[in-house]
């Protein structure tokens, strides 16, 4: 290890500047034009912090748009849950700062798509789930008498130029599946920019699947064809429908969206999700996509399949279950029960690239199963650590929840009232995303159990050089001893608690941890440095302990086909190997490379395929990911 870096909050200027920079020179590196993209496959997406926000419930930054259409639809004491309550795109503009300071990097939005104006049962669509117009902006969210078309629509420009000047990036919310249930007699009128092209109940050129809902959750036909929650489900072999919702979702990104955040994944056949993602990232080849597979779990035989195979990858609900019953309902099992989950990393394609979170807007928020502040920061720090992309649901950081009938929908949805900077969980997620840009061993790097029982869980997150390790403890303050925790010996500060931990002999002896701590200590090795960097990947192949995984070519950056020279990538779970591989002489050439297995004192095994061609740009940073021939 080349350097030693240690966290301290007393001043942290220095972490600040160099934070700042390795994301300014990610945000640099993309601003290339979107011809140079087309040999990328996606933007880097791994060291974002995500905030969601439910629009309607963030904040009133537009008072006078607030009525409506309909003002039935809109509660101005704030007391009916199912009807507006006044939040906009505005009131988002208006608290882009205390954001930023948070250490927010990217922000997904609720759909903005126009909506029906009616009441169901005493609900409105706040929640932007039942589209009228995937071409138009919901006008409560606008300014009065604003043009909600999109090619014309300006408080959404504002603020996705006011995001980008920061250096932030806009996740849309997007459901493809269906449009609107029956409101007041009317059911799935789609509208293309104002004109009515489907209505469910004159459905003459067979836009939407006329079944009822579902009863069998298990039969997969019910689940893809008939209907949710009564909402009309659109029959995705029309290639009238498939043309609509593609060229209205990259009107969305022609307008600078970086993200999707797709709804209802599972409702809709494997086939169509392939030929949608292929068609928006031919379109923007930068865009980053996860969808929303409810209820997921990496042993359910369908969702990791689904997203190594959709081209999109999918929120970890698997891993969220495990930290509320583990952190929130304190079930037995205690950290073994998270572990287990991170046990079956190897059968997704990106694990890296999983969206994880503790609540949402479709469950009871962490402190209604916990009132405990301090678990729910340990839940907060385990996300900002682990594998994955960390998911801030909005206002967890001031704390708020509504515990009526349990914190279930749409309780679990609370007007944002307080903007208070100085809250525990506000710095230490200010911190922890601060490291996840300065660490690329916590963005980027394989994770490694260290230590676990009921109630203490520690880990390592590795890439190259660079290490960070986390101890987390749940229960009555205890010391243990850690073994072989890949730290150079020597005297480390904790970044949360600044206290410093030696490490003798590889190891932490007598590592006290108070009840209910959350330690982290971090080192910064040396970052790749070339003029294009391409962040590779390799799925598909299963090593055995001694080998590891190289890429030669024909470029001197990858050996000129020698064995001896090749570019080693990193181990992160058996069944992906990763690294950055620097490209400067060979920057803006063709290239061809292969992968090999490397092993001591052994014939190198090659893979069985004729060489793989890429035309490299000639600056940013570009990926490979790639599977195993053999």
């Amino acid at each position: 290890m080349s350097n030693q870096i240690a966290f301290q909050t007393q001043d942290n200027s220095e972490m600040n500047k160099a934070a700042l920079g390795f994301y300014t020179e990610s945000v640099e590196s993309e601003k290339v034009s979107e011809f140079e993209f087309l040999f990328t496959r996606a933007i880097e997406f791994r060291q974002e912090t995500i905030y969601f926000i439910v629009v309607d419930r963030f904040l009133d930054g537009e008072p006078n748009n607030n009525s409506g259409f309909n003002p039935e639809l809109y509660d101005p004491t704030r007391h009916q849950w199912g009807k507006y309550w006044g939040g906009d795109l505005q009131g988002i503009i208006n608290k882009l700062d205390y954001l930023q300071q948070l250490g927010i990097t990217a922000i997904w939005v609720t759909p903005l798509f126009e909506q029906v104006e009616a009441l169901q049962l005493e609900r409105a669509a706040m929640h932007g789930y039942w589209t009228k117009d995937f071409k138009r902006i919901n006008p409560r969210f606008l300014a009065p008498n604003e043009d909600n078309s999109l090619t014309r629509c300006k408080t959404l420009k504002n603020l996705i130029d006011s995001l980008h000047e920061r250096g932030m990036k806009l996740i849309l919310d997007i459901v493809c599946n269906h449009s609107s249930p029956d409101v007041s007699g009317e059911k799935g009128k789609l509208y293309d920019d104002g004109v009515l092209i489907a209505d469910y109940y004159n459905d003459s050129n067979n836009w939407y699947y006329h079944n009822p809902e579902i009863t069998e959750w298990d039969n997969q036909q019910q689940v893809q064809e008939y209907e949710l929650c009564g909402l009309a489900t659109f029959q995705e072999e029309n290639i009238d429908y498939r043309n609509y919702i593609k060229t209205a979702i990259k009107q969305w990104l022609n307008l600078g969206i970086d993200a999707l955040r797709i709804d209802t994944v599972k409702h809709m056949p494997l086939w169509f999700w392939q030929e949608f993602t292929s068609d928006i990232k031919n379109h923007k080849p930068s865009v980053f996509i996860f969808g929303e597979w409810i209820h997921c779990h990496p042993l359910d035989g369908q969702s990791a399949h689904f997203s190594n195979h959709s081209g999109m990858s999918i929120l970890d609900f698997g891993l969220a279950q495990s930290i509320r019953n583990a952190l929130g309902s304190n079930n037995e099992g205690g950290f073994y029960l998270i572990q287990d989950i991170f046990n079956q990393d190897y059968l997704y394609n990106s694990a890296t690239e999983l969206i994880t979170f503790v609540d949402n807007h479709d469950m009871p928020r962490f402190l209604s199963l916990n009132a405990d502040h301090n678990r729910l920061a340990l839940a907060l720090g385990l996300i900002m650590t682990c594998r994955g992309i960390p998911c801030i649901y909005y206002g967890t950081e001031q704390y708020i929840y509504n515990n009526t009938n349990g914190g279930h929908d749409p309780y679990n949805r609370p007007m944002m009232e307080s903007w208070n900077q100085d809250t525990p969980i506000y710095q230490m997620i200010q911190k922890l995303s601060k490291l996840r840009r300065l660490n690329p061993a916590v963005s980027l790097g394989s994770q490694i159990e260290k230590y676990i029982s009921n109630d203490v869980y520690c880990y390592l997150r590795r890439y190259r050089d660079s290490r960070c390790f986390i101890a987390i403890n749940k229960g009555d303050a205890i010391t243990i001893d850690v073994e072989n925790v890949e730290l150079e010996d020597g005297q480390y500060y904790c970044l949360m608690t600044q206290r410093e931990i030696e490490v003798k002999d590889g190891k932490i002896n007598g590592l006290f941890l108070e009840s209910q701590e959350f330690i982290v200590i971090s080192y910064i090795g040396d970052r790749v440095k070339g003029k294009t960097i391409v962040r590779a990947q390799l799925n598909g192949i299963k090593t055995k302990p001694g080998e590891a995984i190289v890429v030669t070519g024909n470029c001197p950056e990858l050996g000129n086909w020698d064995v001896t020279k090749a570019y080693a990538l990193e181990y992160i779970n058996d069944n992906t190997w990763f690294g950055e591989i620097p490209f400067t002489e060979s920057a803006g050439k063709a290239i061809t490379y292969k992968y090999m297995v490397v092993r001591d004192n052994q014939k190198p095994i090659r893979e069985n395929i004729v060489s793989r061609r890429w035309i490299l740009v000639e600056k940013g940073t570009v990926k490979w990911q790639d599977t195993w021939c053999s």
